[in-house]
């Protein structure tokens, strides 16, 4: 890394984790999905994740229904406080996660007392240790009764998700600083309407797009009830960023690649930046553009989830973003699936300075967290990618920070010195 650029001195240094992915013991819509769905899933895995490169080794559970089930996944809430020491062990200063609606609002229009009361003392928990709470107020999961009435596919239904942010957050708005709305409004709206892969698992272009642009809207209501409740709540949005580049020098490339990134990134976010005082930026791979076409190079590493591996494109991502919204940017989930430990490490180490790289081109860069803490339930792959920054073992829940983890909190304690 380069020692002479230094990070700023109040920077985040966290990682991050979803609410159904860890909690454990959720009923939502994908809850009730899982159950629907995992004996196909597990039918289907040979098919659709043989030419991934860890399948020889992940084939067991991928072919067990058991791994599509999120059940009570790393239990992380009863386990939470276990989790915070992980993250303290690491020296970070941060943590993002998501409060999961259908806890508080489990049918419609009636609040749960004993689980906002769970959530104040996750965030007193946190604010006495000391970690900066990063609150994720929709990440995929929709209650039931949400769900019955159309969720995001429907405009009037928008209506529901403010209410519920303004219960929550009068609630719990004194612990709390930085807001993301919602996470990944594109990718729930392609996996759900366009791909069909999770669900409701509908295949309509059209609706795809309608669910998206609610959610956008959503954004731009929650955000103003936010600042009514509180003026200083810092908000943004978590938004998926793929870098698309030409793999050669021909003019179809070149327009190929921008037009590609423009449908990826502005084509929403110019619909946030006005309302959001941060943007957040999940980042995971890279895809080379020859012609019209997506064509990766071959033979190069790859994680579990066969993408690519390409940390430093973080760089013209960062650099794009702050040239074209100058808003600050939060790094809100970076990481890749490694169940070997193999690449993890190298991963951070080209992140962390490409993230130098663009710090002296003049990005307001202000946090970075990693995904996952833990590993997880991974939506429709279930849980046998390995994200995490801790191992855990799904049978006894034991967790343990993987050599990479021991070495990234080595690195935190550098810099948040320097």
């Amino acid at each position: 890394m380069n020692k002479k650029t230094s990070f700023p001195k109040r920077f985040l240094w966290g990682a991050s984790t979803a609410a159904h992915q860890v909690e454990g013991g959720n009923h939502n819509q994908w809850s009730v999905w899982e159950l629907e769905n995992a004996k196909t899933l597990a039918a289907q895995a040979e098919y659709q994740v043989q030419d991934f490169p860890a399948w020889d080794r992940v084939q067991p559970d991928a072919k067990n229904p058991d791994n599509y089930v999120s059940g009570k996944a790393t239990d992380h809430y009863r386990r939470y406080k276990e989790d915070f020491d992980l993250l303290e062990q690491m020296n970070m200063n941060a943590y993002r996660f998501s409060i999961e609606w259908s806890r508080v609002e489990p049918q419609e229009g009636v609040w749960d007392p004993e689980q906002i009361a769970h959530y104040k003392r996750y965030l007193a928990e946190l604010r006495q240790r000391g970690i900066e709470p990063i609150v994720t107020l929709m990440h995929f999961t929709l209650p039931v009764w949400f769900a019955d009435k159309g969720g995001w596919e429907r405009r009037g239904n928008i209506k529901y998700f403010i209410r519920f942010v303004e219960k929550i957050m009068s609630e719990l708005g004194n612990n709390v600083r930085y807001i993301i709305t919602i996470n990944e409004p594109e990718v729930y709206g392609f996996c759900s309407y366009k791909i069909h892969e999770w669900p409701p698992a509908k295949r309509n272009t059209l609706l795809a797009m309608k669910v998206i642009y609610h959610q956008t809207v959503a954004h731009r209501r929650a955000a103003k009830t936010l600042k009514r409740i509180n003026p200083r709540f810092k908000i943004g949005i978590a938004k998926n960023s793929v870098f698309m580049y030409p793999g050669d020098d021909s003019w179809v490339s070149r327009i190929s690649a921008r037009v590609a990134q423009f449908l990826q990134d502005d084509l929403w976010l110019t619909r946030v930046a006005k309302s959001s005082d941060f943007m957040g930026l999940n980042y995971y791979m890279s895809q080379r553009i020859i012609g019209h076409r997506i064509h990766n190079p071959e033979n190069t590493p790859r994680s579990e989830l066969d993408w690519l591996i390409a940390p430093g494109d973080i760089e013209h991502v960062l650099e794009r973003w702050h040239k074209k919204y100058k808003l600050p940017i939060m790094i809100t989930e970076n990481g890749i699936a490694d169940g070997e430990d193999e690449y993890r490490k190298e991963w951070i180490k080209e992140t962390l300075e490409a993230m130098q790289r663009a710090i002296s081109h003049g990005v307001r860069l202000i946090g970075y967290m990693h995904w996952s803490l833990t590993d997880n339930f991974e939506w429709a792959y279930g849980k046998w990618p390995r994200f995490g920054l801790a191992r855990v073992d799904y049978k006894t829940g034991a967790r343990q920070l993987r050599p990479s983890a021991v070495w990234f909190g080595k690195v935190i304690k550098k810099l948040r010195k320097s």
